[in-house]
C-alpha cells in the first residue's frame, strides 16, 4: 500500500517550509536557556511577562503592550475597545480576514460587532475601497501579509494614504501583522516604522517565529490597559504563560534578524518553481518568505507524485495540498530555517524529479 503525502512527508528529513517539527523540543531549547528558579509570572504579573511586554512594545514603537495566549483572543478584543470607543459596533477588512473564515464568527458572535468586507477577495485593500466605505466604521483592519491569496502586499505608499485617510476621518486602524517580522526586508523599513501607520498592531510569536504560542498586542497604554480587562474577560489570563512567554522571546530573538534571509530564499525558489512545468507561483515574485505554489493538475494527480518525490529525495514539499479547480491545486511555502538545511544536491533532485513526473 502506497503511503500518502502526510505519511511520506512525515518520513522526509529536509521540509521547504518552517524553522523544526513543531514538537516538544521547541519548547525544551527555549526553557534550557533559563534558570529554574527563576519566579514565574502570575496573572499576568512578574517580571517575565511585563519585561518581554516592554521590549516587544519597543520594537513595535508603541507605548505599550500586552502578551495574549492566542492571536485570535487579541484581535477581536482590539477591534471592541475601537467599537466601544466610537460607540459604532461596525468595522471592516478583507474577505479572508482570519477573523472572517476561521474563527467560527467569534466577533459576531461574543462581540456583537457587524464586519463590512472590503475589496475582492483576489486583491489587497486599496485606498479607493476605504474611501469608498458607505457606512460609518469603527475600525478598519489590514492584514498584512495577506496570507490567504500568497501573502500579497499593498504598496507602502497606499499603507500611508489609508493610514492619512482613517486618521482624518476618525477611523481607528489596526494591524494584523501576525507575520509582521516578515515584511520588513520586502518594505525595507523597521517594525517601528510600519506600526506608526496604525492605532494597534498584533503579531503572533509563533506562526513565522517559531515559538510555543502566543501573541502581542500594542498600542496606547489606554488602550493596552482596556485590553487587559477584555484578557480576564475571556479567560486569557492563566495563572502562568510562562512556557509561552520565554519560548516567544528565545524564537523571537534567534528569528528576528534572519527574514531578509528568508525573503531571499523565498524569492530564488519561486523562481525555480516557475520553470517546473504546470507549476505557479503568487505572486510570481514573492514579497515575503510567504508565497503559494498552483500546480495546474488536479490533487488526485498531484499528490502521488510529490509522495513519490519524498521518498526518492527525503525532502518535503508539502504536507498537504487544497483543491483549486477540477484540474488545480495548490499549497503554501513559509520558508525558514528548515530551507538552509537541505543539501544543495537534494534540492535540485527534488526539483528536477518534481518538473519529470509532473510532464
Amino acid at each position: 500500500m502506497k503511503a500518502t503525502l502526510a505519511e511520506a512527508f512525515n518520513q522526509t528529513s529536509y521540509r521547504l517550509s518552517g524553522h523544526t517539527p513543531r514538537n516538544l523540543e521547541v519548547l525544551k531549547q527555549a526553557l534550557n536557556q533559563v534558570d529554574g528558579e527563576r519566579a514565574s509570572d502570575l496573572y499576568g504579573n512578574g517580571e517575565i511577562i511585563e519585561g518581554f511586554q516592554h521590549k516587544m512594545a519597543g520594537f513595535l514603537g508603541k507605548e505599550a503592550a500586552v502578551f495574549f495566549p492566542s492571536g485570535t483572543m487579541a484581535q477581536q478584543i482590539a477591534l471592541r475597545i475601537w467599537a466601544d470607543e466610537k460607540q459604532v459596533k461596525r468595522v471592516a477588512y478583507h474577505p479572508l480576514s482570519h477573523l472572517e473564515i476561521h474563527e467560527e464568527d467569534g466577533l459576531k458572535e461574543l462581540h456583537h460587532l457587524e464586519t463590512i468586507l472590503l475589496a475582492d477577495e483576489n486583491r489587497v485593500i486599496e485606498l479607493e475601497d476605504v474611501t469608498g466605505l458607505d457606512k460609518e466604521i469603527a475600525c478598519l483592519l489590514l492584514e498584512l501579509p495577506q496570507r490567504e491569496i500568497g501573502g500579497r502586499l499593498p504598496s507602502y505608499e497606499t499603507l500611508e494614504a489609508i493610514s492619512d485617510y482613517c486618521r482624518k476621518q476618525g477611523i481607528r486602524l489596526h494591524l494584523d501583522g501576525a507575520r509582521l517580522l516578515e515584511i520588513l526586508p520586502y518594505y525595507g523599513k523597521s517594525a517601528a516604522e510600519i506600526g506608526a501607520l496604525f492605532d494597534s498592531v498584533y503579531i503572533s510569536m509563533y506562526k513565522g517565529l517559531g515559538g510555543v504560542a502566543g501573541a502581542i498586542l500594542a498600542g496606547e497604554r489606554s488602550f493596552t490597559e482596556k485590553s487587559k480587562v477584555w484578557k480576564r474577560r475571556h479567560g486569557g489570563d492563566l495563572i502562568s504563560l510562562y512556557p509561552y512567554i520565554l519560548s516567544a522571546d528565545y524564537y523571537f530573538e534567534k528569528h528576528k534578524d534572519k527574514m531578509d534571509q528568508y525573503y531571499q530564499d523565498a524569492v530564488q525558489l519561486a523562481e525555480q518553481l516557475n520553470r517546473c512545468p504546470y507549476i505557479s507561483t503568487l505572486p510570481e515574485v514573492p514579497v515575503s518568505n510567504m508565497f503559494h505554489v498552483y500546480i495546474a493538475k488536479g490533487k488526485g494527480v498531484v499528490e502521488p507524485v510529490l509522495a513519490s518525490v519524498y521518498e526518492e529525495t527525503g525532502v518535503g514539499i508539502t504536507s498537504y495540498i487544497k483543491e483549486k479547480y477540477d484540474q488545480a491545486c495548490y499549497f503554501e511555502v513559509s520558508i525558514g530555517d528548515w530551507y538552509h538545511a537541505i543539501p544543495k544536491t537534494s534540492l535540485e533532485k527534488t526539483l528536477t524529479l518534481l518538473k519529470e513526473r509532473l510532464r
